[in-house]
């Protein structure tokens, strides 16, 4: 009999998140040219890569894999909030 043992966490970011960080460190010109590269790339909806990417900038995980990104994003959210 094999023993129940919880999950325990990931230690590292897998491929899709790290992709979806990987994006955001691009530069992307003109319209519609990042939603364009989401779709092909990371093979997502560009709503669903926005949900998954705010989820990933309170990762510490995603914090210790690329800190000046997921800090300048989480930047770029408080400052939005903040508009509201």
């Amino acid at each position: 009999m094999e023993s129940m043992q919880p999950m325990q966490p990931r230690e590292e970011l897998g491929p899709r998140e790290r992709g979806i960080l990987a994006m955001e460190r691009r530069g992307f010109g003109g319209p519609g040219a990042k939603e364009r590269a989401i779709r092909e790339q990371l093979g997502l909806a560009p709503v669903r890569y926005y949900q998954l990417l705010n989820a990933l900038i309170d990762d510490p995980r995603a914090l210790a894999h690329d800190p000046v990104t997921v800090n300048r994003l989480r930047r770029v959210r408080e400052a939005r909030r903040g508009e509201r």
